[in-house]
């Protein structure tokens, strides 16, 4: 996983985030394209509304992120990628521990 900040100035003009792979264990996917979507819209949200504010310093690469709150096991595909996407900026944002 690594975030890139674009551009000279303090704040970035474009943030570009590459997540190889999301491992969801214990879930039973009936529609993980659907997941994959909704994951990618809020996650895009949340960075555009709060940034990454491990980032702030310049790229960051992060090999993993655990320690990351549960997930409620029963959510709809939409609601699914959602609360990932909410986990996953969580760890961005300093919650969790980060695997460099």
């Amino acid at each position: 996983m690594g975030v890139k900040r674009m551009g000279e100035s303090r704040e970035p003009s474009a943030i570009r985030l590459d997540i190889g792979e999301l491992v969801l264990d214990g879930f039973r996917v009936a529609d993980a394209d659907r997941v994959s979507a909704s994951f990618e819209h809020e996650l895009a949200r949340l960075v555009r509304e709060h940034g990454v504010p491990l980032a702030a310093d310049g790229t960051l690469s992060v090999d993993a992120l655990t320690g990351l709150p549960p997930l409620p096991a029963g959510l709809s595909a939409r609601r699914l990628g959602q609360e990932l996407a909410r986990a996953v900026h969580q760890g961005l944002s300093g919650q969790g521990e980060v695997t460099r």
